[in-house]
């Protein structure tokens, strides 16, 4: 195992499959790193050199990914609450996002979006207090 900027990486994966374990790398950036710094498509991370490993962590430490990706998003999407835009509001109620429907299919993103939902309060009604209709408040 491998150890490169907080990730343990299998030593027996190919080099394009193993820079997927980092979150915020897809088989595409991967493919892109690797030809960049022009590691053949079956080279695998045992068979990488001192001077190749440098690189390879020198490249992906200018990149946005693990804990800072994670912390971009969450922060992004709590501007978009802050700011009562549309998508912020769906976000809070934990429903889709992206113009789904929700008469019968909701659960992943229900499961998704509601983790914010858990996180930040106690119960689920406070949650969905700023969004209620000022009549509701009075029956």
């Amino acid at each position: 195992m491998l150890h490169l900027l907080g990730v343990n990486l299998p030593d027996q994966k190919v080099v394009s499959v193993a820079l997927t374990y980092f979150y915020g790398i897809g088989p595409t950036t991967a493919r892109k790193i690797c030809s960049r710094l022009s590691f053949h498509k079956e080279c695998k991370l045992s068979e990488l050199t001192e001077g190749q490993l440098n690189q390879l962590s020198g490249v992906l430490s200018e990149m946005t990914i693990e804990n800072d990706l994670k912390r971009q998003v969450s922060a992004n999407v709590q501007h978009l609450r802050q700011i009562g835009t549309y998508v912020g509001k769906r976000h809070a109620m934990g429903l889709p996002v992206h113009g789904q429907n929700t008469r019968n299919n909701a659960r992943t993103a229900k499961k998704l979006n509601g983790k914010l939902l858990r996180k930040y309060s106690t119960t689920s009604t406070t949650a969905f207090a700023m969004f209620q209709s000022p009549l509701s408040k009075h029956v």
